[in-house]
């Protein structure tokens, strides 16, 4: 009875998320990141902005590992894939702390 009611002619379309999804950490590469950051969060009182430089580490550390794709029937590995996808931290919201690293390194 209610889609009798519903006259319009706009249906939903769903659309993938703008940067794609990544696969999950199953074999724990970077938990000690995650774990400290995690950390972070409960000592300072869930307030993120205290945890950006840990949540800046996790980023780094998933988008340097690489995780290996098996076909499990077949027993083989194809594919090397990283845990998400390289993108400069600027982009990812950490151009504050990126200029602050760079400030506090000596000129030689």
């Amino acid at each position: 009875m209610s889609t009798a009611m519903n006259f319009s002619t706009k249906t939903f379309k769903p659309r993938p998320p703008d940067k794609g999804a990544f696969p999950l950490d199953h074999f724990g590469e970077c938990s000690a990141f995650k774990e400290r950051f995690m950390e972070c969060l409960r000592d300072s009182g869930y307030e993120s902005s205290a945890c950006r430089q840990s949540a800046m580490a996790y980023l780094e550390c998933r988008m340097d590992r690489q995780t290996v794709l098996c076909k499990m029937l077949l027993f083989s590995c194809f594919q090397l894939r990283q845990l998400m996808a390289n993108e400069p931290l600027e982009k990812l919201g950490f151009k504050d702390l990126i200029d602050e690293k760079s400030e506090a390194k000596p000129e030689k």
